[in-house]
């Protein structure tokens, strides 16, 4: 189950309230772009265009062995495939205020394509400032344990 992309960012600017798995639709070259690794997510976010979610900004490079015949546009709204349940609960959370969904990881599972996609809350400045002081902490008695060892 190799991992294609991940988005860090959002551990930091995010608080993650719960995760989600999502199928993505894409088209034949998208996918051999993706397991290529040519896939960025960093300011990437779900909307709802209709009963539709769909990735928004997401960056998939071209394939370069791809003949392109047209225009192809990298940062396309893509479609994630949910379940009527879970689009239910997404449309819910995302009315919601304070509330956004994003990506956090794209991977395979047997031979698709998944999107891991989290609701998130976004921190304050203090916040941010105590989790890398809560991180600072946990490295520092992790080293002083590996220390006396």
């Amino acid at each position: 189950m190799p991992t294609y992309a991940k988005n860090k960012k959002v551990f930091h600017d995010y608080e993650v309230l719960k995760t989600l798995e999502a199928g993505l639709m894409l088209s034949g070259q998208e996918v051999k772009s993706v397991r290529d690794g040519q896939i960025n997510l960093k300011g990437s976010y779900v909307t709802f265009h209709k009963e539709t979610p769909m990735l928004t900004n997401a960056h998939i490079a071209p394939y370069k062995f791809a003949n392109l015949k047209g225009e192809y546009e990298p940062t396309r709204s893509r479609t994630l495939l949910f379940h009527k349940k879970e689009i239910a609960y997404l449309r819910g959370k995302i009315e919601e205020k304070g509330l956004t969904i994003v990506p956090l990881s794209v991977y395979t599972k047997g031979r698709h394509i998944k999107v891991e996609v989290a609701i998130v809350k976004g921190k304050k400045k203090y916040d941010k400032r105590q989790s890398i002081k809560t991180r600072e902490q946990k490295r520092e008695t992790a080293r002083i344990m590996k220390e006396h060892q």
